[in-house]
C-alpha cells in the first residue's frame, strides 16, 4: 500500500525543506506533493530541493491547493495524506495516522489535536473554542464522533475520489468530514502531537481577520449542509443561501 502526501504552501520558504525531507524518509510514502499557491518567496524552489513534485495553483485558498494537488495525483496510490508546511504536524505520528486504513479498519482518519497534546502556544484558545463547537456540531447532527477539524488526516484514494471534494478556502476539511458522514464512510481519530510553526505567521490562527474568517466558513458550511440541504425551499430561497454561503 503506497502512500501520496500533499502540502499546501503559501510563503513557507523557511519550513518546507525540512517538513518535505521528514516525511520523505517515512515508510509507505511514495510522492510528496507541495501546491505552491502563489508565494512570494523561495518555497516552490525549496520543497523541489527537498525532493517534492511542485504543483503551482495561483488561485490563493486551502481548499483551491488541495484541488490542485488531487488533479495532479498518479492514479495508483492508495491513500493519501495532508500535511501542513509550517512543521507543526509531527512525523512520529504518521504510521499510527494510516495504520487503520492499513488494517482496512477506516477509510478516512483524522489526527485530533484535541486528543492529543499540543505545544504551548501552538493550539490556540479561538482554535480550540471553534473544533469544539464544530465537532460537536458534526456529533450531533451528523452522527459523526469528531473532535476536531485536524488538518492532518488520511483517506483512501478511492473514498477521497467519491467525496467530490469542492471548497475553495479553509472549509475544505469540515467538508470532507460532512461528506464523510453523509455518505457513511469509516471514520476515526487518533490522537495526534501538535507543534508550534518552525517560522512565519499563520495564515488562519495569526490574524484575527484569519481566524473570524475561517470561522465564518466552517459554521457556514455546517449550516448549509444541515439545514439547507435538508430543509425544502423554494428554488429562490435555495439560491439567496447559496450565495451568502459563497460570500464566506
Amino acid at each position: 500500500m503506497n502512500v501520496d502526501i500533499i502540502i499546501p504552501a503559501l510563503d513557507e520558504e523557511d519550513s518546507v525543506g525540512a517538513v518535505v525531507r521528514s516525511f520523505l524518509a517515512l515508510p509507505r510514502v511514495r510522492e510528496i506533493l507541495v501546491v505552491d499557491n502563489g508565494s512570494s518567496d523561495r518555497t516552490a524552489e525549496v520543497a523541489a530541493e527537498a525532493g517534492a513534485r511542485v504543483i503551482r495553483e495561483p488561485r490563493r485558498g486551502y481548499g483551491s491547493a488541495c484541488l490542485a494537488a488531487i488533479a495532479a495525483l498518479k492514479r495508483d496510490n492508495d491513500v493519501v495524506v495532508f500535511v501542513d508546511a509550517d512543521a507543526s504536524d509531527d512525523p512520529a505520528d504518521f504510521v499510527a495516522l494510516i495504520a487503520p486504513i492499513v488494517a482496512d479498519h477506516a477509510d478516512l482518519v483524522i489526527g485530533s489535536r484535541v486528543l492529543g497534546n499540543a505545544e504551548p502556544g501552538a493550539f490556540s484558545p479561538q482554535q480550540r473554542i471553534g473544533s469544539r463547537i464544530a465537532g460537536a456540531w458534526l456529533r450531533l447532527r451528523f452522527g459523526l464522533p469528531a473532535t476536531d477539524l485536524g488538518p492532518f488526516r488520511a483517506v483512501r484514494r478511492s473514498v477521497l475520489d467519491s467525496l467530490r471534494m469542492a471548497d475553495l478556502t479553509y472549509g475544505w476539511t469540515v467538508e470532507m468530514q460532512i461528506k464523510a458522514a453523509q455518505q457513511g464512510v469509516r471514520y476515526v481519530e487518533i490522537p495526534v502531537a501538535y507543534r508550534n510553526r518552525r517560522a512565519g505567521k499563520s495564515k488562519v490562527s495569526g490574524t484575527l481577520r484569519g481566524v473570524a474568517g475561517a470561522t465564518m466558513k466552517i459554521l457556514g458550511l455546517l449550516a448549509y449542509h444541515d439545514v439547507v440541504l435538508n430543509v425544502p425551499m423554494t428554488k429562490r430561497a435555495l439560491n439567496a443561501v447559496t450565495r451568502v454561503r459563497e460570500f464566506f
